[in-house]
């Protein structure tokens, strides 16, 4: 039993085909994670749902996230996973053992802030502990900052000293709940391993997407394509309101998922000369004309 195994890592994401981090996550580009700052969770969900990824977003529901500032702002980032069970004397011998094998100091939440580093997103499987699951304060929220920059986590679990950590700049935290007790009582099961958040499964590596009051784990071998396939939605969006508001298509034309020859034809000239085109100019719309002429088996009435 070892933490954080770069061997293991790579054994988990074999369809990463492209460069590696240190430690064996992908390493999903910069102009991907700034790419997705500008698009909204609905556009990115869409390309994996599809796909048949449907356990990688936890929001809203019966089992509700919070979120340490409610203005606006996403978080980004790609994921270093971790998680924990209820305390047991001889497995928690057992695996601080190995922890100290490995040369790591403090407790085991502090073993994951200090691997930290720009751009990653802390995620926790505390589960659902909030008494005493309190995986972040005020303290290891400022050491995320400064490993991060402009990261954060998303916990399934608790937080404490909200006060000092609202003070952190650049940082964003999802969370179960809030409460005082500091973090005692568990042991951790895995470390850049599967993680089940919340009904969501994260890999270490993937990209997390917190926004619109929920986060999405996006699978790191298809960020390219769902930041191309967000990119298209949001362009026929735009112009199929515009069709909608001139009366040249119905809503159940725009509505569905594989557009005409005809519908295609003029989206194309729109991207080329409407200046909200400019930003899609260059994305290949190959497969959508293949799918306009021969027909898609998967195509339904409206468009998720």
């Amino acid at each position: 039993m070892h933490f954080n195994v770069k061997e293991e890592i790579i054994a988990l994401t074999p369809q990463w085909k492209g460069k590696r981090m240190e430690d064996g996550r992908p390493y999903v580009e910069d102009k991907y994670l700034d790419a997705l700052k500008k698009m909204t969770l609905e556009e990115v969900w869409k390309p994996i749902f599809v796909k048949g990824y449907e356990n990688q977003f936890v929001g809203g529901g019966v089992n509700p996230l919070n979120v340490l500032h409610d203005d606006g702002r996403k978080l980004i980032g790609r994921a270093v996973t971790c998680s924990f069970c209820p305390t047991r004397p001889d497995l928690h011998e057992t695996m601080f053992a190995v922890g100290a094998e490995e040369g790591r100091n403090g407790n085991y939440n502090q073993w994951v802030i200090d691997s930290l580093v720009e751009r990653d997103v802390v995620v926790v499987d505390m589960f659902d502990k909030i008494y005493k699951g309190t995986f972040l304060g005020g303290n290891l929220t400022t050491a995320i900052k400064t490993r991060t920059k402009n990261g954060g986590a998303v916990v399934w679990g608790g937080i404490r000293d909200v006060e000092q950590m609202k003070q952190v700049e650049g940082v964003q935290v999802y969370y179960r709940g809030i409460d005082p007790t500091p973090i005692r009582d568990f042991v951790m099961t895995g470390f850049n391993s599967v993680v089940n958040f919340g009904g969501a499964v994260c890999l270490p590596g993937d990209v997390v997407f917190g926004a619109g009051g929920g986060v999405l784990f996006i699978p790191s071998h298809l960020v390219a394509e769902v930041v191309d396939g967000a990119a298209k939605t949001h362009v026929k969006d735009d112009f199929g309101f515009e069709m909608i508001s001139q009366n040249k298509f119905t809503t159940a034309q725009i509505d569905r998922n594989t557009w005409t020859e005809e519908m295609l034809d003029l989206l194309m000239d729109f991207i080329k000369n409407d200046p909200r085109g400019e930003p899609y100019r260059d994305l290949d719309w190959s497969h959508e004309y293949d799918l306009a002429r021969n027909g898609d088996p998967n195509d339904t009435q409206t468009a998720l």
